[in-house]
């Protein structure tokens, strides 16, 4: 019965019944807007996460090559991407801050999450790029 109710729902607010049923470069409800923007945000995070091994596994390969107590590029790298992940949320949430609580405030976060992503990406390119010319 509660399936049936939400199903009813969710015609009857004209959400989108699948995702797939939502065209991104011509999203025209708010629904479809903010889900398009976390899907982009969601692809943005997949490259963050190659390009964080990546980095990762340069930092490594630079601490295998050096004496004990000089190691240490892939213990930065770890607690540097832990605290942009905190910057990246707690800037985005005041960036919607000035929507809070309307219908565009999520996707804003999600539009600001993408773009901060997509420039962390090429942040931990210099590094991958970096180890590649050694």
């Amino acid at each position: 019965m509660k399936q049936l109710w939400f199903a009813a729902a969710m015609t009857a607010f004209g959400l989108p019944a699948h995702a797939q049923d939502v065209d991104c470069s011509n999203a025209q409800t708010q629904m479809e807007m903010t889900f398009c923007a976390e899907q982009d945000w969601n692809a943005a995070d997949v490259d963050l996460n190659i390009a964080y091994k990546a980095a990762m596994a340069v930092l490594r390969g630079v601490d295998a090559n050096l004496p004990a107590a000089q190691r240490g590029g892939a213990d930065y790298l770890k607690q540097a991407q832990r605290d942009w992940i905190s910057f990246r949320d707690n800037a985005c949430a005041a960036e919607g801050y000035p929507m809070y609580g309307g219908s565009i405030e999520e996707m804003i976060i999600y539009a600001c999450r993408a773009r901060l992503t997509r420039a962390r990406v090429d942040d931990l390119s210099y590094i991958t790029d970096a180890g590649e010319g050694n």
